[in-house]
């Protein structure tokens, strides 16, 4: 949706936000398709695969069209020291692993620095969850043996229910053994502060996104924080990248350049101004864009 009203402010033409992919590459690739024959020329995709959907991003290029990769770069490669595999004329999104780190780091420090963690995440194939274990993995590594990785559970942010019932199953059997949750995906953040919430038990919690149940229980205490990504920015400076490329006015100077969109750790010290700083950040970010990442006529 913010793609969507960005295009608007930018004074470009039809757009559409179209989701019936459903998690399916192959249904992704039809919408695509679909769009491309209706007249669209510039997309913004959120690719299903994050080895297959360079064959999409490359079929698009192949036809003239603008192709950005927005809050998920294609799997398989460094996206920072190999833009050249990167099919698509560029990747805005999350730094995935950094952002894990910063979550991970801010609750071994919750955790007094020792003790168990667990990791919560998201689809155990996609690259982004690839890299956010390794975050974690990588902040665990830095205690030098103080925290533990208890356990990584995967595969529980298709829906609320499922997480619910890991995060449940979890604390019944392990709870008073868990000093420390990060989660790194949305429905397992919600049912980890649920959880917590409920339970009572004294475990530090960081969790991901800023949905209002979130941002309620870290004003109120039960959480310590949570790391927020950029949607709005995604939107906002991908838009402006997309109808550039779309206008032949302006071109990559590095084709398949990956630019962080940024994480912000969010706690009772910045619950009310983090929005700000997330914004500013983006115009900076597009600023960036406009003056170094690409060459306009």
């Amino acid at each position: 949706m913010a793609e969507q009203l960005q295009w608007l402010k930018f004074g470009v033409g039809g757009t559409e936000f179209n989701e019936t992919g459903e998690w399916d590459q192959t249904k992704h690739n039809a919408a695509i398709d679909a769009m491309a024959a209706q007249g669209y020329n510039a997309f913004g995709v959120f690719g299903v695969s994050p080895t297959d959907i360079n064959t999409t991003f490359a079929g698009l290029k192949a036809k003239g069209f603008a192709v950005g990769s927005l809050a998920s770069c294609p799997g398989g490669y460094d996206i920072v020291k190999e833009p050249q595999k990167n099919s698509a004329d560029f990747c805005l999104s999350t730094d995935t692993g950094k952002a894990a780190y910063l979550a991970a780091t801010a609750v071994i420090k919750e955790m007094g620095g020792k003790g168990n963690l667990v990791h919560l995440t998201g689809n155990a194939v996609d690259a982004n969850t690839i890299r956010r274990m390794d975050g974690v993995k990588q902040a665990i590594a830095e205690t030098g043996g103080k925290v533990k990785l208890l356990t990584t559970i995967t595969d529980i942010d298709s829906d609320l229910q499922s997480a619910t019932k890991a995060v449940t199953d979890l604390l019944a059997a392990k709870g008073k053994q868990i000093n420390g949750i990060v989660t790194t995906a949305y429905n397992p953040a919600v049912a980890a502060t649920d959880g917590v919430s409920s339970t009572k038990l004294p475990i530090k919690v960081i969790a991901i996104d800023d949905d209002q149940k979130i941002l309620d229980a870290i004003k109120s205490g039960v959480i310590s924080g949570t790391v927020v990504q950029n949607p709005w920015g995604q939107g906002y400076v991908g838009s402006w990248v997309l109808s550039a490329l779309g206008s032949k006015k302006c071109t990559m100077n590095t084709p398949g350049l990956y630019v962080d969109s940024g994480s912000f750790l969010v706690t009772k010290d910045n619950v009310d101004t983090y929005n700000d700083t997330r914004q500013a950040t983006s115009k900076e970010i597009l600023a960036a864009f406009q003056n170094e990442y690409m060459t306009c006529k």
